[in-house]
């Protein structure tokens, strides 16, 4: 019996073990590609290339990001980028919550059927292919040459991964609520407004954060939306532009690299706010029943 105990002590220490030698191992690895961008935005281009694997720099140059910060107008690009990130952020909230709990509570014919089809375009990566019609219907409606267009565009393709969390999100919330609610004189959309939207903070804090990575690290849509128009790039379309704005033939890594540090920021900071919120609804589905 003493045996036993002993052995399954050993097994469960080695289990824990692994797992956390798995689990520093997958931050090392995410890490990684930000602690380089760092380390290396502080080297000269020169160095970048012909020392790319010394991560670590002799002497750090500062001046990287005074230069980045003179040649990208970092003030009016990272206002760009709010206005496109809250946008589509604030949308993309309403949208997919909204979505959700009419797959989830909404009684319609086909509902199952249309869900289907709705996700199964997560597995459907058309990538640049649907740029150019994308930019075209754009074009019809006239709003091709503002970061408007890409907000609406982005807003109204509901993301399909958001549609899918919103949903089984709003799943754990008990329907005795909305029958409560309904019994009381509530409609069906008083109800979500009045009940359901309250309940979904930690919700709408891991939408708010997946949306607001993608909608901040977007490039493509928003740089050919933009292109004609310099004033109203965002700031990642900005930074990738510094790699040629350093009055140099070559490509400028440097003052990229400190663009895109410096870009970081805002992203870290909103992740360590909504982090908790983030964490809770990704746990809501497990602790069910």
């Amino acid at each position: 019996m003493k045996f036993n105990l002993r052995h399954m002590k050993t097994l469960r220490t080695i289990e824990t073990s692994m797992t956390v030698l798995f689990l520093c191992l997958a931050t090392i690895v995410a890490l990684f590609p930000v602690f380089y961008t760092l380390m290396a935005s502080g080297k000269s281009t020169m160095d970048i290339l012909a020392n790319p694997d010394k991560i670590i720099p002799e002497k750090f140059v500062f001046d990287n990001y005074v230069q980045a910060w003179r040649l990208a107008d970092f003030k009016q690009y990272t206002l760009n980028s709010v206005h496109l990130a809250f946008f589509i952020v604030l949308g993309t909230i309403i949208t997919c919550t909204i979505a959700g709990y009419v797959f989830d509570r909404g009684k319609f014919r086909g509902k199952e059927i249309i869900f289907g089809l709705v996700l199964s375009s997560m597995f459907i990566s058309l990538g640049s292919l649907t740029l150019y019609p994308t930019l075209m219907i754009a074009k019809f409606f006239g709003i091709n040459r503002t970061l408007w267009g890409v907000i609406i565009i982005r807003v109204l393709g509901l993301d399909v991964a958001n549609l899918f969390i919103s949903r089984g999100y709003i799943n754990t919330i008990p329907r005795e609520i909305d029958e409560a609610a309904r019994i009381d004189g509530c409609s069906f959309f008083g109800i979500f407004v009045k009940i359901i939207f309250p309940l979904i903070k930690p919700l709408i804090a891991t939408i708010g954060i997946l949306q607001f990575r993608a909608a901040w690290n977007d490039y493509m849509m928003p740089m050919v939306f933009t292109m004609t128009e310099r004033s109203r790039m965002p700031l990642v379309v900005g930074v990738v532009n510094l790699k040629t704005n350093g009055g140099e033939t070559a490509a400028n890594w440097s003052l990229m690299l400190a663009g895109t540090a410096i870009s970081i920021i805002p992203m870290i900071i909103i992740f360590i706010i909504f982090n908790r919120y983030f964490i809770d609804n990704l746990t809501a589905g497990a602790v069910k029943g």
